[in-house]
C-alpha cells in the first residue's frame, strides 16, 4: 500500500497560533486555512489550501448523514430534526445525547448492539464522573460517533443493504456517502483518499480547499447540485442550527459558535486539528493544524483560537458575538491552583490576494 507523505507540508502551511508562557513563545502551531465561496472562488487563505491534503474526520458528518434525507430514510422511520442533528454530531456523551441516539435506534427498531463504533467514556467530564460514581462502564451510546452510526444503520436497513459490515468502506452505505462527498466537493470518488476513522467507519482525505468548498455549498447548494441533494443539504443545515447543543454539547466550540450565529453558521470539527464552518449566503471556512493539536485537553486549544480568529478577520463574527466566544478565542494557561501564566494567541493574517475561481479538481 502506498502512503502519501507530508514531508513538504511546511511549504504548504504557516504559523497560525503561538502559545506564550511568560516572556517566551513556548510552542507554535502551523496550519492551513481556506475561505471559499460556493462558486469556487478562493476568497482568502493562509498557506496553500489547494495542495494541503488531510482527512476530513468528523467534519464530514453533515455530508455523511445527508443520505438519510434524500434516500427517504428519515421519512420512513419518522426521524425528526433533533434526530438528524444527533446523526451529524460528535457529541459529549451527556445524558440527553445518549437518550437521543437511543431514540433514533428505537425508531429504526434496532438495538445498540448493532453499532460498530465501539465504546469510550463520555467526552464531557461531568458525564464521565457520573458514570464512575454509579459504577457503570461506558457503553456504545456514549461514543461521540454513535449518532452517525445510528444513521448509517438506518440507511442500510431502509435500502435493504446488509446490516453487518455497514461501516466497511466497500459497503453500499459507505459507497453512497463517498458519492455524496464527491458531489459537494466536485471531486471524483477515486480522487478522495479513504482511510479508517477511530470509530471504524471510513474517513475521507481531500484538500483543505475542497473541505471549505463543500461547506460553502452546504449553505448555498442551489445551482451546484441537483434539487434533491440541495433540499437534503438544507434539511441537514437546518437541523444542525436548530439543535446546536446536540452537535457537540456543553462548553464545546461547535455548539457555542452555532448558538452565537443564531442560525447563520454551521460548525463541525473533526479530530487531529480539523475544523469547518459554513456561513449563510455560501461561504465555507476550513482549517487544519499540521500537528493535529485539537480538543479541550490540548494546551491553549489552538484549533479554536485559529478558527475564531479566521472568522473575526473575515468579518463573520461581530464584536459582540466574538466577545461571547472569548473563552474559546483567547484561552489562558494556568497553574494547578488557577493562576494565569500564559495564553494562546493567533499569529496569522488572512491572505486576500487569491480572489479567483480555483480549479475544482
Amino acid at each position: 500500500m502506498s502512503v502519501v507523505h507530508s514531508d513538504d507540508s511546511a511549504e504548504f502551511s504557516e504559523v497560525l497560533v503561538e502559545i506564550v508562557r511568560g516572556d517566551l513563545v513556548e510552542a507554535i502551531h502551523r496550519g492551513v486555512i481556506a475561505v471559499v465561496a460556493a462558486d469556487g472562488r478562493l476568497l482568502a487563505s493562509v498557506g496553500d489550501p489547494r495542495r494541503k491534503m488531510a482527512y476530513w474526520r468528523s467534519s464530514a458528518k453533515p455530508f455523511q448523514s445527508m443520505p438519510l434525507v434524500y434516500q427517504g430514510v428519515a421519512g420512513r422511520f419518522g426521524l425528526d430534526s433533533a434526530d438528524l442533528a444527533i446523526c451529524t454530531s460528535s457529541h459529549n456523551g451527556e445524558p440527553d445525547h445518549v437518550a437521543r441516539v437511543a431514540s433514533v435506534l428505537n425508531k429504526v427498531g434496532l438495538p445498540p448492539e448493532y453499532l460498530a463504533c465501539g465504546s469510550h467514556a463520555p467526552l464531557h467530564g461531568g458525564a464521565a464522573d457520573e458514570l464512575r460514581r454509579e459504577g457503570q462502564p461506558p457503553n456504545v451510546l456514549h461514543n461521540n460517533c454513535s449518532g452517525l452510526h445510528g444513521g448509517m444503520l438506518a440507511t442500510a436497513l431502509h435500502t435493504g443493504a446488509e446490516l453487518p459490515g455497514y461501516a466497511d468502506g466497500a459497503h453500499a452505505v459507505q459507497q453512497e456517502i463517498l458519492e455524496n462527498i464527491g458531489r459537494f466537493t466536485e471531486l471524483e470518488p477515486k480522487e478522495i483518499i479513504v482511510g479508517v476513522d477511530d470509530c471504524a467507519s471510513p474517513c475521507h482525505g481531500l484538500s483543505i480547499y475542497h473541505m471549505a468548498l463543500a461547506y460553502a455549498r452546504l449553505m448555498a447548494p442551489d445551482g451546484f447540485v441537483q434539487d434533491r441533494y440541495a433540499a437534503a443539504a438544507g434539511t441537514i443545515r437546518e437541523a444542525m442550527t436548530a439543535h446546536p447543543w446536540l452537535i457537540a454539547g456543553s462548553g464545546r466550540l461547535d455548539s457555542d459558535i452555532m448558538t452565537a450565529g443564531a442560525g447563520s453558521l454551521v460548525a463541525k470539527g473533526g479530530a487531529s486539528g480539523v475544523e469547518c464552518v459554513g456561513v449563510a449566503g455560501g461561504i465555507g471556512i476550513a482549517l487544519k493544524l499540521e500537528d493535529g493539536a485539537t480538543g479541550p485537553a490540548a494546551t491553549g486549544r489552538p484549533t479554536t483560537v485559529a478558527l475564531l480568529e479566521a472568522l473575526r478577520q473575515h468579518g463573520v463574527l461581530d464584536p459582540s458575538a466574538h466577545e461571547r466566544l472569548r473563552e474559546h478565542a483567547a484561552p489562558v494557561l494556568t497553574t494547578r491552583e488557577g493562576a494565569v501564566v500564559g495564553s494562546a494567541r493567533p499569529a496569522f493574517t488572512l491572505d486576500r490576494r487569491s480572489h479567483h475561481r480555483a480549479t475544482l479538481s
